[in-house]
């Protein structure tokens, strides 16, 4: 086995499997494991998927809502632990690979045609 094969044994122990299909232009709950002091708890954190990058162990997913007027953009790592689930709301209709252009727009320009053909 050459050092490629060596990795990506090694990698496939941490892949999370419970992964749901997630294309740009969903719009996803995602919940995250929170620590604070020694309590953990889970927190949603809900937005649109607007690119996806990488593969294998370091795929990530960048998820961009509005908070107070504000837009906040979050980067996930897929198969990180401390995501707790990923829940699709509602697909998506994009023509894009990545929806940076979303970042200039305000108040109802920013929503997304839903997509029915795809299940959730």
């Amino acid at each position: 086995m050459n050092a490629e094969q060596i990795i990506k044994s090694i990698e496939a122990e941490y892949l999370n499997s419970d992964l749901p299909t997630i294309h740009v232009g969903d719009t996803i709950r995602v919940g995250v494991k929170i620590v604070e002091g020694g309590k953990e708890r889970i927190q949603p954190y809900e937005g649109t998927v607007i690119a996806m990058g990488n593969s294998g162990i370091n795929k990530t997913m960048t998820v961009r809502r509005v908070f107070q007027g504000v837009g906040v953009e979050r980067v996930f790592l897929l198969h990180s632990p401390r995501i707790a689930s990923i829940k699709v709301i509602r697909r998506g209709k994009v023509r894009r690979a990545k929806l940076y252009y979303l970042r200039d727009r305000v108040g109802k320009a920013t929503r997304i045609q839903q997509r029915f053909d795809r299940p959730l």
